[in-house]
């Protein structure tokens, strides 16, 4: 397997982090997502400009992975929390957490939830929070290995169409 050179995302990222979210957006969802709504999602929340404003942000953390020669595989976004009804004290958001296929299964996301766990850590953070769709059975099961287990439930819209979210969280971090 190629490996992955983890690294801080810097402004120059911006585009890398929209082909990235867009692509493994859809190779994961398009099997149940309207394709219109799911195309005005990528439009609005897997834009170049949507991550720019992202990287200029200094609550939100993004670590990009990259192929020796610089290719963009992955990548994980950290950010205050927004679940309000679950959420404690000192609590932070795995907001987004994407690899490409390829890169799947070969401990490529190990290796970067390590490093989320890491930022998180040097925030302060006593838990990490997280959502998943509840058809993803692969990621659940990769959360709850990771020692996440689930805590409720939130709706993730998809354009005007609703998605059933579980939100997990980490025993500690």
């Amino acid at each position: 397997m190629t490996p992955v050179i983890w690294r801080t995302a810097n402004a120059g990222d911006a585009e890398a982090l929209a082909y990235l979210g867009a692509a493994t957006f859809m190779a994961t969802f398009a099997f149940d997502h309207p394709g219109q709504p799911m195309m005005e999602h990528l439009r609005q929340e897997h834009s170049a400009a949507y991550y720019a404003a992202a990287l200029r942000d200094p609550a939100t953390d993004i670590l990009i992975g990259e192929t020796p020669l610089g290719a963009p595989v992955g990548y994980a976004m950290i950010t205050p929390p927004s679940h309000p009804a679950l959420q404690q004290e000192d609590d932070i958001e795995l907001k987004r957490i994407y690899l490409l296929g390829p890169w799947q299964g070969g401990g490529h996301g190990k290796d970067l939830l390590n490093l989320v766990f890491a930022v998180a850590e040097k925030h302060g953070a006593k838990r990490l929070l997280l959502s998943v769709y509840e058809k993803n059975a692969r990621a659940i099961g990769f959360y709850e290995r990771a020692g996440f287990a689930a805590i409720g439930e939130t709706i993730f819209m998809v354009g005007p169409v609703p998605f059933r979210d579980l939100v997990y969280a980490s025993n500690s971090v």
